[in-house]
């Protein structure tokens, strides 16, 4: 159900969502969610700092996968009928009541949504919707980027608020891949372009995959995943149903909206590897890929092939940056990109002060406790360092550590807990984050 609005009275003139009447609902049910989808996408395109995850598709794919009932809690600010703000939340109940974003660990960014024109009042109302909505629960917003319209909430909070550090993200710009390679040093520059050298003299082609194929080439792709990956202790989460089913669903959608793209490289006419890079109106990012094994044994550098690509596409649609999302991972250092770091904002009512203490003592000891994991496992005997961390692990970090220690303890034949390999960019790695 739809909660009903608080109103402020109108002022007389057009335009309406400048001047109509100013009023703050509680979306609770999903298929009223569903319906929001023309005024969702049209507050996107005037929110300048939106990501592709704050999409109407994304999100309502996602819900349909992993959402569950009585959860949903979406904060909406209108003005003359129009919608100015919406804050895409739902209830969780672990480690205690907290209202965080729709989208989970599988969404590399987390924000609100604000029109650039009526910021301060969107603003303004937003917040005290969300005082009303968290009676009785912390806000956690994570995966929150610099610049976000989240840091303006954030800034008119009246109630207890904390800033804590969340994931690095690379980026780079926007620009022809020629111009990334001048950002070199002479000698990796050189090692770049005969990689290229070598994937033109392949006469590896790049399509675009039209709407109607999306789910059959997203099936694909994590079939290529799943080569490249073929012998590894990792589980590969990614190709559990719900989210294969979410990927085609929002991917397909995201496409036909101009959202997203999903391209497939040929060699010989056969799909030996394929892209998802995700768009909003000033980002693309570098989602999920997959690629044929057989491409590495003919020495073609998949991370240089998708790089070019994506950098590109970046750049035709106008885009300023292109995000390679969370980690800091070394392969994609060597471009000498950007370092990011997101941002976790937590917000409350005074009343609940103890409890958000308490949730940001709870996320720094994480935090603590991982950086001590990382330590101990360099020094584990036979202990795999490539450990696959990433999006939409299915475990806790608690499990994490208990499996390092009984590993430690018991020596090589101990198992550490794997969650699934990354679905970012060019095998991207990621650091678990519980929430």
């Amino acid at each position: 159900m739809t909660e009903s609005p608080e109103q402020e009275p109108a002022t007389p003139g057009p335009p309406s969502r400048r001047t109509g009447a100013l009023s703050v609902s509680l979306c609770r049910d999903p298929r009223d969610f569903a319906g929001l989808r023309p005024e969702w996408q049209a507050l996107q395109r005037r929110c300048a700092t939106a990501t592709p995850f704050q999409s109407h598709a994304w999100l309502l794919s996602w819900w349909l996968s992993y959402g569950r009932g009585g959860r949903l809690r979406v904060v909406l600010v209108r003005r003359g009928g129009v919608l100015i703000a919406a804050a895409p939340l739902m209830l969780v109940h672990r480690p205690l009541p907290l209202l965080v974003p729709m989208g989970g660990q599988i969404s590399d960014f987390g924000d609100i949504l604000v029109d650039d024109e009526q910021a301060q009042t969107a603003i303004t109302a937003l917040e005290r919707g969300l005082h009303r909505a968290a009676r009785h629960a912390v806000i956690e917003l994570r995966e929150v980027r610099p610049g976000a319209a989240a840091e303006r909430l954030y800034e008119a909070w009246t109630g207890a608020r904390r800033r804590l550090a969340d994931s690095v993200c690379l980026e780079l710009p926007a620009v022809p891949v020629e111009e990334i390679l001048k950002r070199l040093p002479a000698g990796r520059a050189q090692r770049a372009r005969a990689g290229l050298g070598k994937i033109d003299a392949l006469k590896i082609e790049d399509c675009a995959v039209p709407e109607h194929e999306v789910p059959a080439a997203v099936d694909h792709l994590l079939r290529l995943r799943e080569l490249e990956r073929r012998g590894s202790r990792a589980t590969v989460e990614h190709h559990e149903p719900r989210l294969a089913e979410h990927l085609a669903r929002a991917i397909r959608r995201m496409v036909r909206d101009g959202e997203a793209s999903l391209t497939e490289f040929r060699l010989d006419g056969e799909v030996v590897a394929a892209s998802v890079a995700l768009h909003s109106g000033y980002l693309t990012g570098s989602y999920l890929h997959g690629a044929h094994p057989g491409l590495r044994e003919k020495d073609v550098d998949v991370t240089t092939l998708l790089l070019r690509h994506e950098v590109e596409l970046a750049a035709s649609g106008g885009r300023q940056v292109l995000s390679l999302l969370r980690g800091d991972e070394p392969y994609k250092n060597h471009w000498r990109p950007r370092a990011v770091i997101n941002q976790r904002l937590l917000l409350a009512p005074a009343g609940l002060e103890a409890a958000l203490r308490l949730r940001a003592s709870q996320a720094a000891r994480r935090e603590i406790a991982a950086g001590n994991v990382g330590t101990r496992l360099s020094a584990a005997p036979s202990f795999d360092p490539a450990l696959p961390l990433v999006h939409g692990a299915t475990f806790t970090a608690g499990r994490l550590v208990a499996g390092v220690r009984k590993r430690l303890r018991g020596g090589a034949q101990a198992r550490v807990p794997h969650p699934a390999p990354p679905v970012s960019a060019a095998g991207a790695t990621q650091p678990v984050r519980e929430r």
